[in-house]
């Protein structure tokens, strides 16, 4: 199979754009998707964020597109606001090659006003979550009759957070002689069921979903049920990763796990669908942030969950499904950097062990418990901490006021703070440990854009 760009039918412009952003070969999804896409097929691609999938759909979406014809030609639908600004990035740097195209994102979270204005000056590409591009063909603001590409990105994620009625609801706006092209990195029965029902002869394709094996360490340990919280414990002590997700069946065992761990000096916290909105928010931002060092999530729960850097991941128990446990696995050794996947086997489960066996089609890499050698020193603490501000988005909070008033005031290097999470009526941010109780101590007492606001550390 040919992985040189070369080899599409594209733009000497478009050619000679993908070498200048580094683009040398294909990955396995675009040598796979591309060629179809670029015919006008429609395409059900199942493949993993990191796997190229972004600039695959967006090299087929602007191909077919016409500079002149200020009408939205492609609609990209996303889960979450950080998902579509990433994609509306990405086609940015790819849409370099053309005239002047513009591109745009729709998403909830912002008013609508400005949002209206940007569509009545024209837009070829819209990016956008279900939510609002629903609300903007209602309003109006939005027309699809020129349409020729709806691409559904972590279609699985979005079904998973409840779009589907959204996502039905858009789809019968869009001429029926358009391209669709879903993305999704699982396939589960609702994918199908969509597919089904919007999508002309999709063409499957399935990137291959094995990792790179020099990214990522795997390791089974063979373990007595009764011992499993205890072989977490020892392996966490073994291995202190900054970052690490832990892998449960139910939301019983998760919250054990956490208990156990908690009275055991680690910082954990469990992810799970009974959630509040608030809770989830607060749990995620201070995983993403790195003041939280074990989140201990079930698989649903851990859905759509994006962290750059995840050191490791435990399967305390093996997931049911080798497909499943391919998945889990590749949360970490992302993006260039090596990761370990550690996984605890009951004899009980030596059948699921035998299907990621053959799955991977290499034998699978055991290790005695005993081995794993406890660290001496302080118990697994992360190395920032996170102050919840008792403002937000909605009290016309921005971001840079935070960091103004830490870097400010408080006396704080910038290279101290971490990242910053606003969300409507509260703001998540992380400081070095060693400053957090200065700074605390400073954002009580001062002000932030000239108002005293409640400052708690979480």
């Amino acid at each position: 199979m040919t992985t040189s760009f070369a080899s599409l039918p594209l733009s000497a412009a478009m050619l000679a754009n993908l070498e200048a952003l580094g683009y040398a070969q294909m990955t396995p999804i675009q040598a796979n998707s591309l060629p179809l896409m670029l015919a006008g097929k429609d395409v059900i691609a199942q493949a993993k964020t990191g796997s190229g999938k972004t600039a695959a759909f967006g090299i087929a979406l602007l191909a077919p597109l016409n500079p002149r014809f200020f009408g939205c030609q492609a609609l990209v639908l996303c889960p979450t606001r950080e998902l579509a600004d990433q994609v509306a990035k990405e086609l940015r740097r790819l849409a370099r090659a053309a005239d002047n195209i513009k591109i745009l994102t729709l998403c909830g979270g912002v008013s609508i006003g400005p949002q209206i204005g940007s569509l009545e000056h024209g837009a070829h590409i819209i990016v956008g979550t279900p939510g609002r591009i629903q609300e903007h063909l209602k309003k109006g603001s939005l027309v699809l009759d020129g349409l020729n590409t709806l691409v559904l990105d972590e279609a699985d994620r979005m079904l998973d957070m409840g779009f589907y009625d959204s996502i039905a609801e858009i789809i019968q706006q869009t001429p029926s002689r358009r391209q669709a092209l879903l993305f999704s990195a699982t396939y589960p029965s609702g994918i199908q069921q969509l597919a089904a029902s919007f999508m002309r002869e999709p063409q499957q394709i399935r990137a291959a979903a094995l990792h790179d094996d020099s990214q990522i360490e795997q390791r089974f340990y063979e373990i007595d049920p009764e011992q499993r919280m205890a072989a977490v414990l020892r392996l966490l002590s073994c291995f202190h990763p900054e970052s690490c997700v832990a892998f449960c069946f139910t939301k019983q065992q998760c919250q054990e796990l956490v208990d156990y761990l908690t009275s055991k000096g680690i910082s954990a916290a469990a992810l799970n669908g009974d959630l509040e909105q608030r809770d989830r928010d607060q749990v995620l931002a201070m995983f993403a942030n790195r003041s939280l060092s074990v989140l201990v999530a079930t698989d649903v729960a851990a859905r759509g969950l994006d962290v750059d850097a995840l050191d490791m991941v435990i399967n305390v128990e093996l997931a049911r499904d080798a497909e499943i446990h391919i998945h889990r696995v590749g949360r970490t050794g992302r993006a260039g950097k090596s990761g370990k996947a550690l996984s605890l086997v009951a004899p009980a489960e030596a059948h699921r062990a035998q299907a990621i066996e053959t799955l991977q089609k290499s034998p699978l890499n055991w290790h005695p418990l005993d081995e794993a050698k406890p660290q001496a020193g302080e118990p697994l603490q992360p190395p920032m901490v996170t102050l919840c501000i008792a403002a937000g988005r909605k009290d016309k909070l921005r971001p840079g006021d935070i960091l103004g008033a830490l870097t400010g005031d408080a006396g704080l290097a910038g290279s101290q703070v971490g990242k910053i999470a606003l969300f409507d009526f509260q703001a998540l941010v992380a400081v070095e440990r060693g400053v957090a109780r200065q700074a605390l101590k400073r954002l009580s007492e001062g002000k932030i854009k000239g108002r005293s606001l409640r400052v708690r550390q979480l």
